[in-house]
């Protein structure tokens, strides 16, 4: 085993540690609305479906920009994509803060999900590039902490911002920060292809991945040929149900805790913090647990799989009783059990993606889960929305994502089984052609 060097030492922690305050970056970002739902829907005079409808059009646009995205991001590199990305989520953010009708603010909410799209599938390449292929579920698991730090970090900044200067004010602060954060990345950051490696740099980089030695760019052709195989299509369907629940909670969790459990303002933004810390418990351990049970010999799509399928699974089992308990203390304790494995399972799913395909591939792949799951995931809004304002209470809505998330651990478990490059060596050639 080729050890690793220090350069290569430093440019790991580099790129983990911008990538991870990006990563939070954005989801204070996309916290700001469900934070300020009260207050925006009050000024702008919205209803819940309303509502539903701006906090959807974010993950739709978010959606379908990834499809492009994770192409682009294989042929021009993290460097550029993510850099130009953060910039333009960070003016739309503060665009936000500007408008005054419900469609100028649909028009903010896009471009927030267009720019932000490319934030994750650059970190799996970033994590290709940079980590031999034993060691990359660790990574994974840290960079994408951001996305239940950034949540458990946004109730209490986000309401101290938004009770001292206004939701318009918050939104500005916020754009501006992530100018910075844009501004920095690409200044300090270098793809793989950027930076001339010693010998045994490559070794250790690419031991395990003998191919991978070789810098290529993905083709059209390669890229089309994703969705020739099964893998591909049940990574799409499978992660439809954890971003299902986790954009639930991450768009009306405060809003239940101050409608249907009677919280102030003031209290939803520090007890929503819990849930979240247990959701960054769950992204952690993700990554510790897939490389563990690869070190222990398991194969590594199925070291991925089963704390996906667990994850998922768990999820479901404590969204019930979150939904029917009247007693806040185990509502909070229910919640925070659900948000462990459904980002234990969100984890694993970007750890599965850095093995599944080969290091070429790899954040087109990414895009096109996230292209999946944010597609089913922004119904959950919309669906959520509809479902308070027709019940008046958010339990079949719960119920409504403990299914999803059943339904897609099925779908991990028996539709995703092998990495895509061993599918296509037993003749589909359409996948790597």
């Amino acid at each position: 085993m080729q050890e690793k060097t220090p350069r290569i030492r430093r440019i790991q922690w580099i790129a983990l540690v911008i990538l991870t305050l990006a990563g939070i970056v954005n989801y204070l970002d996309r916290s700001t609305l469900s934070i300020a739902n009260h207050s925006v829907s009050g000024e702008l005079g919205l209803s819940a479906s309303q509502m539903g409808l701006l906090l959807s059009a974010f993950s739709f646009s978010y959606a379908f920009s990834q499809l492009p995205m994770g192409a682009l991001l294989d042929r021009f590199g993290a460097r550029v994509m993510l850099g130009l990305g953060m910039f333009v989520w960070s003016c739309a953010q503060l665009c936000g803060g500007l408008v005054r009708t419900l469609p100028q603010f649909l028009v903010a909410r896009i471009a927030l999900g267009i720019g932000e799209a490319p934030q994750f599938p650059a970190g799996a390449k970033v994590v290709s590039e940079w980590f031999a292929l034993r060691e990359r579920g660790r990574p994974t698991g840290i960079f994408t902490t951001s996305s239940t730090i950034g949540p458990a970090l946004a109730p209490p900044i986000l309401t101290v911002l938004l009770l001292w200067i206004g939701w318009r004010g918050m939104f500005v602060v916020m754009g501006v920060l992530g100018i910075a954060v844009a501004v920095g990345w690409y200044l300090v950051y270098r793809n793989r292809a950027e930076i001339s490696l010693a010998p045994d740099e490559v070794k250790h980089l690419t031991e395990e991945e003998p191919l991978a030695r070789l810098e290529r760019r993905m083709t059209f052709a390669e890229w089309r040929g994703l969705f020739a195989s099964p893998t591909t299509w049940g990574m799409i369907f499978g992660f439809m149900g954890v971003i299902y629940m986790v954009w639930l909670y991450l768009t009306w969790l405060p809003a239940y805790l101050e409608h249907e459990r009677h919280l102030t303002i003031a209290k939803t933004g520090w007890i929503v913090s819990i849930p979240y810390i247990f959701g960054t418990l769950g992204m952690l351990s993700s990554g510790f647990i897939a490389d563990g049970l690869m070190a222990s010999g398991m194969a590594r799509m199925r070291s991925r799989k089963w704390p996906i399928c667990t994850g998922l699974i768990g999820a479901a089992v404590f969204t019930v009783p979150a939904a029917y308990t009247p007693n806040l203390t185990l509502a909070i304790v229910y919640l925070s059990l659900a948000m462990y494995f459904v980002n234990l399972a969100s984890g694993a799913a970007w750890a599965l993606v850095s093995v599944a395909a080969p290091r070429h591939l790899v954040a087109s792949l990414g895009s096109i889960q996230n292209f999946g799951g944010y597609f089913g995931g922004s119904f959950a809004p919309f669906i959520t929305g509809v479902v308070v304002d027709r019940t008046h209470s958010f339990v079949n809505a719960f119920l409504i994502s403990a299914g999803v998330s059943f339904a897609a651990a099925l779908v991990y478990m028996f539709v995703v089984r092998v990495p895509i490059a061993e599918t296509a060596d037993r003749g589909a050639s359409v996948e790597l052609a």
